[in-house]
């Protein structure tokens, strides 16, 4: 028997190395793809886009917040990886009547190198897992971050109408931390904000995210009118949000778009 604790502490018991894996999670759906479990992973969301390949051909069990319990009783999955953040308790608790479900609960990088780690040894990767995170390692000790006695303030959106900011404890808030900027808010999570108030005390740089909200260019343009003291970029959420394989890839995405800034 094969014990592991999640990322909220409760420790879920596998008879061997799980052979019909499902993943509730877009990012972490992407790390089952990078570690090479593609016959193992019988059941994924509608917002699991990537790998394209997956996300064309892989049983879709619903949302990460309305998943379907049927669905999933039908594949019969010995794994389910979900997160905290992402699908909802009540069914993740119903879901574990029934399944081993791994838990995680990601707020900082050190966080998901955890994540990675378990993950992988969980599903028998554990030196795909290992080349990985030596991967994800050296490509952030390479992010070019100066140190001054500023750091410029930056307003990350993720939602308008509400107009919704990424807030300190979340992973977009450490990644901005880690690119040497300084989040706009001090709340909590994803706090709603005036636009007034953007107005009145603006920050640096203001980051039009491309996911939840699709931000794009009239939004950039209508966003500039709205707040022309601040510098407003469109910025690719997936880099700043996603805590899986991509992270491989983010401090270069980070690296050119401080160049822009």
């Amino acid at each position: 028997m094969l014990h592991y604790t999640d990322q909220l502490g409760i420790t879920i018991t596998l008879p061997a190395i799980p052979r019909r894996i499902i993943s509730l999670v877009p990012s972490q759906t992407e790390l089952l793809a990078d570690l090479g479990l593609d016959e193992e992973v019988v059941g994924i969301t509608k917002f699991c886009i990537h790998p394209d390949r997956w996300f064309r051909k892989k049983q879709r069990v619903g949302g990460t917040k309305d998943f379907k319990a049927d669905r999933i009783r039908a594949l019969q999955p010995d794994l389910i990886l979900a997160n905290k953040e992402e699908n909802t308790e009540e069914g993740l608790r119903e879901l574990m009547e029934e399944f081993p479900v791994w838990v995680s609960d990601i707020r900082t990088l050190s966080e998901a190198l955890e994540m990675i780690d378990t993950v992988s040894r969980m599903c028998g990767r554990t030196e795909e897992g290992k080349t990985l995170l030596h991967a994800i390692n050296s490509e952030f000790q390479q992010l070019n971050t100066t140190e001054s006695t500023r750091r410029p303030t930056v307003a990350y959106f993720i939602w308008q109408d509400p107009w919704m900011l990424a807030g300190t404890d979340t992973f977009i808030s450490d990644m901005l931390h880690r690119c040497g900027w300084q989040n706009y808010t001090d709340q909590p999570r994803y706090p709603e904000v005036d636009p007034v108030q953007l107005q009145t005390h603006p920050p640096d740089y203001i980051f039009l995210s491309s996911e939840p909200f699709p931000f794009s260019e009239k939004h950039l343009m209508a966003a500039q009118e709205r707040w022309p003291s601040s510098t407003i970029l469109l910025v690719d959420g997936e880099y700043f949000s996603w805590y899986g394989s991509r992270l491989k890839n983010a401090p270069s995405y980070f690296n050119s778009l401080r160049r822009q800034c």
